[in-house]
């Protein structure tokens, strides 16, 4: 069975209180990447079925790694720092089918 779309792309949103036990991707803007993601790949022609999804999650454990994201089918990792970072993931892999190792974890 094929899958609804060609990439499925989850953003932790995970928030705890600072000074948690463990880092939180939302206190390092994850929030705002997500939503920017979701625009230019709007923009960029590539949302909708058969195309690219991408959507908020809780915690994807990977929180020494974080702010991360990931991308199915394949189960590509990536941490970011800006809006840049996000365009080349975006670009690269979602639009050109190019893993940016720079950024893959």
């Amino acid at each position: 069975m094929d899958s609804y779309y060609r990439h499925h792309v989850f953003f932790c949103l995970n928030q705890r209180e600072k000074g948690a036990e463990r880092p939180s991707c939302a206190n390092c803007g994850s929030q705002e990447m997500q939503e920017y993601a979701k625009k230019r790949v709007k923009e960029l022609g590539l949302a909708g079925a058969g195309k690219v999804r991408v959507n908020k999650a809780g915690c994807l454990d990977r929180c020494e790694e974080g702010p991360v994201v990931v991308v199915y089918p394949e189960g590509t990792w990536y941490t970011y720092v800006d809006k840049n970072d996000i365009d080349e993931i975006v670009e690269s892999h979602l639009r050109d089918g190019q893993v940016v190792e720079r950024l893959r974890i």
